[in-house]
């Protein structure tokens, strides 16, 4: 088994998790089901497919939760574009950065993941 606390592209998820949920406090409530619900939904869907995926013992496995974890990252770069046109915080750019940087680290650890296979 993998130890997912190693891998820098959970360390950068597990942030994104707490800061999506700290900023989408202070959404409108009338997004508590809408946009709220999924950037958290979404956030939280990273790191746990990476942990997920370190707990499986396949290689193809380990490697298909991570891809799940690489779509959730672009699905909640969408969201947190919206979010961010629609005015509704300030705060949203740190995460969008970090969705970003999280996107790149998958990417690469998949891809290097896929040559050495």
């Amino acid at each position: 088994m993998r130890d997912h606390t190693k891998l820098r592209a959970f360390e950068i998820a597990d942030f994104i998790v707490i800061e999506a949920y700290r900023v989408t406090r202070a959404f409108p409530k009338e997004e508590m089901f809408g946009l709220t619900s999924q950037i958290r939904r979404a956030a939280m869907s990273i790191a746990s497919n990476i942990v997920e995926g370190c707990a499986r013992s396949s290689e193809g496995d380990y490697l298909r939760f991570l891809d799940m974890a690489y779509g959730s990252a672009k699905e909640l770069e969408y969201q947190l574009s919206v979010a961010s046109r629609l005015g509704y915080s300030n705060e949203l750019q740190v995460i969008r950065d970090k969705t970003t940087e999280v996107s790149k680290v998958l990417n690469a650890l998949i891809n290097s993941i896929r040559r050495s296979s």
